[in-house]
């Protein structure tokens, strides 16, 4: 038996025509131009949407007394950390202190100190005679309840503060005990250097001293200066008068844009139109990208994107590093009537994780004909566009929407010239001397927080798998 070689069959002369040179005659069968780039883009799909005149939406609220309650940002020098000096102004105390030369001169009288894990930093019952910023690391908040038994209270990270009571309270004592969960370095100022800087910066006095009288005011539990309102009397006593204050410089938001000139040359666009519409295609995709743009911008521009955005009040860490039913349920707890949770895809892999070991399916939702998974009820959206950061560990959203329920809501304006889909333009600029036509693609939006408790963020989500 012989066997043929590869040149012998090479060189056998061919019976039929070959599909290469058929395929000369043939239709193709084509398929619309593709993008890995598209996602679901749930956050866009699911914010209520509200027409903005004029390119501006104002939030006004009632007269809050309390200020600040932001994140603090440090500097790093050779191992040595520093509070940059107008982000004191995140601590509620010095919100409204613009003097830069006093912030720098109390930036500069912090030390750092460094504690290991489990080590108590604070003790209930003991004066508060010390500031505390937390550059990095983790420490839990433990409280005693009504039978004698410890409970956590909450979880502090970097850029979180405690004992800021020392600032207007010489007679303040410590609510919890504040011990370390891992190695934490924080920057301490002691009382004793505050008085000193009292007795340099009679300015700073003056104005600690006046919010101290701003906090006395009356107000409700969200620092909202009070209604007066009189129950369960009887006859005819004389009833106080009252009324409701304004904000008097209300937040404004802008409506951003993203913009994209997109160019096709004529004879492209006279030639090659059959089957598919070449200026529809290189349009549509396009508009894919500015859409993905969109909802990247809702989560992080630094004006209006939620994670920049939320109060840090409404700000929790997770207890253990990966995000646990515990964690989603204190989340929830923080607002009323919670529409929907917001995670990168990692996270809700971690979250289920969590689930399994814990015997724990929950049952997901169906949106729109999609099963979502759900907690608690709740549908949890993916959104790739939420960072991850370089440590493994990213965020998960909670908010209510709508301006019925005083929630987050979306901004666009429509009705706008040109206009190819709502909030959205194209605009035809013109033939160039080189034959390419162009576009001029533009869309407009932004997002509001119409009160604070309506976005909450869950930080430090771990979402790597943890080696056994």
């Amino acid at each position: 038996m012989s066997i043929e070689t590869p040149a012998q069959i090479e060189n056998q002369a061919q019976k039929s025509l070959g599909t290469s040179a058929a395929r000369n005659l043939a239709h193709t069968t084509k398929s619309e131009p593709q993008m890995q780039g598209i996602t679901s883009r749930w956050l866009t799909r699911m914010l209520p949407w509200v027409e903005v005149h004029g390119g501006v939406y104002r939030v006004n609220r009632r007269l809050t007394y309390t200020f600040g309650n932001g994140e603090l940002e440090f500097l790093t020098d050779n191992g040595k950390a520093r509070v940059i000096p107008q982000e004191l102004r995140e601590l509620p105390a010095l919100r409204a202190f613009d003097d830069e030369e006093a912030l720098s001169t109390l930036s500069n009288l912090f030390e750092q100190s460094d504690y290991e894990p489990g080590e108590v930093v604070a003790e209930f019952g003991n004066p508060v005679d010390q500031l505390y910023l937390v550059v990095h690391g983790k420490l839990s908040k433990i409280g005693v309840g009504e039978y004698g038994e410890q409970q956590v209270t909450g979880i502090l990270a970097g850029g979180d503060y405690f004992g800021e009571d020392v600032l207007v309270d010489a007679s303040a004592i410590w609510p919890v005990t504040v011990k370390t969960l891992t190695a934490v370095t924080v920057l301490v100022l002691p009382r004793s250097e505050l008085n000193e800087m009292f007795d340099r910066t009679p300015a700073l006095r003056r104005h600690l001293e006046q919010y101290t009288a701003a906090a006395a005011q009356p107000q409700n539990k969200q620092g909202e200066a009070s209604i007066e309102v009189q129950s369960g009397h009887s006859g005819e006593p004389l009833l106080q008068g009252t009324f409701v204050d304004y904000e008097l410089s209300p937040r404004e938001y802008e409506l951003s844009v993203a913009q994209s000139v997109l160019r096709i040359h004529t004879r492209v666009a006279d030639l090659f139109n059959d089957p598919m519409d070449q200026v529809q295609q290189q349009l549509r995709l396009t508009i894919e990208a500015l859409r993905e743009r969109q909802e990247s911008d809702l989560v992080n521009n630094p004006e209006f994107g939620l994670l920049h955005n939320a109060d840090h009040k409404y700000r929790i860490d997770t207890y253990s590093g990966p995000p646990t039913p515990d964690d989603l349920d204190d989340l929830l707890a923080m607002r009323r009537s919670t529409k929907l949770l917001l995670a990168h895809p990692k996270a809700i892999a971690a979250f289920g994780r969590e689930c399994n070991a814990r015997g724990l399916y929950p049952s997901p939702v169906e949106i729109d004909g999609h099963r979502v998974p759900s907690w608690r009820g709740v549908p949890v959206f993916p959104c790739s566009k939420i960072p991850i950061s370089h440590t493994g560990t990213t965020s998960i959203l909670a908010m209510r929407t709508g301006e019925k329920d005083q929630g987050v809501v979306g901004l666009h304006a429509t009705n706008i010239p040109d206009e190819y889909e709502p909030g959205l333009n194209v605009r035809f600029k013109g033939i160039d001397d080189q034959s390419i036509i162009s576009y001029l693609v533009s869309a407009y939006y932004s997002a509001a927080i119409l009160v604070p408790d309506a976005l909450g963020v869950l930080d430090n989500v771990q979402v790597a798998r943890r080696q056994d």
